[in-house]
């Protein structure tokens, strides 16, 4: 099977049912098709209705490649959903739910559902504490002031910025993967534990001259560059962090204009999937681990809007 390495090569070749179904096989189940309730190796493919049937009887026997991924029980075809998880994977800078919706025919509130599916597929597992050289920083994602009516300015901008912007607190592994999480405040609670958390003690940290840093000296090899008087310090700066807040930022000003804090953390996982693997891998491999990452994730209507009180979120 020669499998796309363009989006034109991608919406050529998902347009046929039989080798979305094909290629998702090979993604799900490379040692062969077992049945996702029992999993059981003695399963029958029913080719008129594309569906499997386990040879146990129990509740469940006949299930489809969708079965037990982010794509269970939606009505779009897999041939729109993998150019949109191609679309998504790739575009620097994000993609709206209003293009993709012109672009796969659906409607945008379907376009937004899907979306946010896919960024499910793209969290990844943390993997534990990371070492080495390590950058730490923090920034805003809200509305600038400067777009405000100058009353609402008055009422939301502080001394210490505006009041409904929320707080993301970025870690990098230099020459590795990139760590951001939502946090409440940049209070030094909030931004220590978080470092404890997710950085090795003894690995070097570096971070700029936030008061809410001091007090790890005892843990880490702790350097600090003054932003007030230089930005890089020989190996003591954060420019790491720095480029991927502005990839980020253009991303959500330039695309998504206005993201909701509820959401803020699906909008994190999609530009770090990116970012960490944009040297690695080219489109075609984002897309393909993308893919492979589909199964166990489960995202439904209710969950997303809050409908429900088991709404999944990524641990901080």
């Amino acid at each position: 099977m020669i499998e796309p390495k363009t989006l034109q090569q991608a919406i050529k070749y998902f347009s046929k049912p039989e080798n979305c179904i094909n290629y998702l096989v090979t993604k799900r189940w490379p040692d062969g098709v077992t049945c996702p309730t029992c999993g059981s190796e003695k399963v029958t493919f029913n080719q008129s209705h594309r569906v499997w049937q386990c040879g146990s009887h129990h509740p469940k026997r006949q299930f489809s490649v969708k079965v037990g991924t982010i794509f269970e029980d939606s009505p779009i075809g897999l041939d729109k959903w993998l150019v949109a998880v191609w679309m998504l994977t790739n575009c620097k800078n994000g993609i709206s739910s209003y293009e993709i919706a012109r672009g796969l025919g659906v409607t945008q509130k379907t376009a937004w559902f899907m979306m946010h599916r896919i960024r499910l597929a793209l969290q990844d597992n943390d993997g534990g504490k990371v070492g080495g050289e390590v950058e730490v920083d923090e920034t805003f994602i809200g509305g600038l002031s400067r777009n405000m009516h100058l009353d609402k300015r008055k009422m939301r901008i502080t001394g210490t910025g505006a009041k409904d912007k929320t707080p993301v607190m970025g870690i990098l592994k230099r020459g590795e993967k990139i760590r951001t999480l939502v946090i409440p405040n940049r209070g030094k609670k909030a931004l220590q534990s978080r470092v404890r958390k997710h950085v090795k003690a003894g690995s070097a940290l570096y971070s700029d001259a936030l008061r809410s840093y001091t007090g790890l000296a005892g843990e880490y090899v702790h350097q600090v560059v003054d932003h007030a008087v230089a930005y890089v310090d020989g190996a003591v700066h954060t420019n790491g962090l720095e480029n991927y807040w502005s990839l980020l930022k253009r991303g959500i000003k330039g695309t998504y204009v206005s993201v909701e804090p509820f959401h803020l953390f699906r909008y994190l996982d999609e530009q770090a999937y990116r970012f960490n693997n944009r040297q690695d891998l080219n489109d075609s491999g984002r897309f393909d681990l993308a893919v492979s990452q589909v199964e166990g994730k489960r995202l439904t209507w209710n969950r997303l809007t809050g409908k429900t009180q088991s709404e999944e979120t990524r641990p901080n």
